[in-house]
């Protein structure tokens, strides 16, 4: 079987080289063109990697690539997608899809018209620990799902490592929610279970930078649940947690260790008396090596795609919020 020829779409991301890796280490990839919207970066990173730069985009659409990687702007989401998926190109892109849900239907609209396999990096749905919490919750070991909590931060902004660009609110979207904080916030969506019905969000800015580098977002659900997503740029030690309570137990994990702890009225009184440390499986194979597997067996990443639409309808949601400075419903 021919490897599959990927044009690479911008290296602006902090995560560019990270899929360029995963590319070259996968049997049936190879990268073989760039396009980067700042040409002085995209002939540097196609020199180092030996392939053509293309200083336009459909240049590199009609290189005789099979498919792309969009790691652009966040801006330049649906102009690429859209170009890439009307020449037929199968696209992995870096989250989130699109800021807007106007935007992502277009996407959507010419990935399913011309047979696009798409699939968004949402890695974190993949490792094991959210595959046993997952399962936790359908054995009911916490009761009725009450609260969740996911919190995911670092010190890029306090530490100056994070790029420069990263805080352009053009480019971006924002900050710290609609970067790091996609992964609280699509974890948060899916322990609750259910379709939240209003959001709510606090930004900060400690650093005084254009976008907000400190978030909290609640998202309300019909049933009383509520979601709690934490993220920022100015936390040095803030280990990434999680906590799901129920009506009958509650599971915690990483705070600070990695491991997965339950305490439960729902197995006995051993359960309920004492935390209960649960095995964590194997990760699944990463969302890169999911959308060539798409690609060679001809399938779909319903889910993956269901899960990204979700995510950019709340972050649209808490951006509203947090520039209205009011409860969204949704």
């Amino acid at each position: 079987m021919a490897a599959i020829r990927i044009g690479k779409i911008s290296f602006w991301h902090v995560h560019a080289w990270d899929y360029t890796k995963e590319t070259q280490a996968h049997p049936d990839t190879e990268i073989t063109a760039v396009w980067d919207e700042n040409p002085e970066r995209g002939r540097e990173e196609a020199a180092k990697l030996g392939v053509p730069f293309f200083a336009e985009l459909d240049e590199l659409l009609a290189s005789g690539i099979d498919a792309v990687i969009v790691d652009a702007p966040t801006r330049l989401h649906r102009d690429v997608m859209v170009a890439s998926a009307c020449a037929g190109k199968h696209i992995f892109t870096e989250k989130v899809l699109a800021p807007t849900l106007r935007e992502v239907r277009e996407i959507l609209d010419e990935v399913q018209k011309n047979n696009v396999k798409l699939t968004v990096s949402l890695p974190r749905l993949n490792d094991g620990y959210t595959l046993a919490i997952s399962e936790a919750l359908q054995e009911g070991l916490v009761g009725r799902v009450t609260q969740v909590r996911v919190r995911l931060s670092h010190n890029g902004a306090t530490a100056g490592w994070l790029p420069e660009h990263f805080y352009d609110l053009e480019d971006c979207g924002g900050g710290a929610l609609i970067d790091l904080g996609c992964h609280p916030m699509y974890l948060t969506r899916l322990f609750l279970g259910e379709d939240p019905a209003e959001i709510s969000a606090q930004f900060g800015y400690v650093t005084g930078k254009p976008v907000e580098d400190n978030a909290v977002v609640t998202l309300g659900t019909p049933s009383g649940a509520v979601g709690i997503a934490e993220t920022g740029f100015v936390n040095r030690f803030s280990p990434f947690a999680i906590e799901v309570h129920g009506t009958d137990g509650t599971l915690l994990y990483g705070a600070p260790e990695s491991k997965l702890l339950l305490r439960t009225g729902t197995k006995g009184e051993e359960y309920a008396e004492r935390w209960h440390e649960l095995p964590i499986p194997t990760n699944r194979s990463s969302a890169f090596a999911q959308w060539i597997g798409h690609i060679q067996n001809d399938t779909s990443a319903d889910e993956n795609v269901r899960m990204a639409v979700e995510l950019t309808r709340l972050m649209e949601a808490a951006y509203r919020s947090a520039n209205e400075k009011r409860n969204i419903a949704i």
